[in-house]
């Protein structure tokens, strides 16, 4: 699971870096849809681009931890989680968006699950318990 854990966490650095810069560099025009949105949502693409780069990097660092902290990438995941809900949010308030927003908000609603349950396990390795943790019942 630790193997799987940080390899999928230094492909999420990866990608979000890659994507932030995308935006940075192309403002509106690496947004379908925005092409002709003008100059305020331009700068503002283009900061949050820069800001997806930090979320990247935030990514990468615990990538490159050893072991990988759980509690960071649970944090990590939470934020990513927390942006497809504020997709949802918009599809209840203005309708459906474009296609690959909606395709975006598929990966952001169904990969920080999958985050927290590595980053379970991955703190279970850590203490020594390779068991799953009882549900109580």
């Amino acid at each position: 699971m630790a193997r799987a854990l940080r390899a999928l966490t230094h492909l999420m650095g990866w990608a979000c870096v890659v994507i932030g810069v995308f935006h940075v560099i192309l403002g509106n025009a690496a947004v379908p849809g925005a092409g002709s949105a003008g100059a305020t949502v331009d700068s503002w693409g283009r900061f949050m681009g820069a800001a997806f780069v930090g979320y990247g990097l935030a990514w990468l660092w615990a990538a490159r931890q050893r072991p990988v902290p759980a509690p960071a990438v649970r944090r990590l995941a939470g934020v990513l989680l927390l942006g497809g809900a504020g997709r949802l949010l918009s599809l209840a308030v203005h309708g459906w968006p474009h296609w690959f927003q909606t395709a975006l908000a598929v990966v952001e609603l169904g990969l920080p699950p999958v985050f927290f349950w590595l980053a379970a396990a991955e703190e279970r390795e850590v203490r020594g318990d390779a068991r799953p943790v009882p549900s109580g019942r």
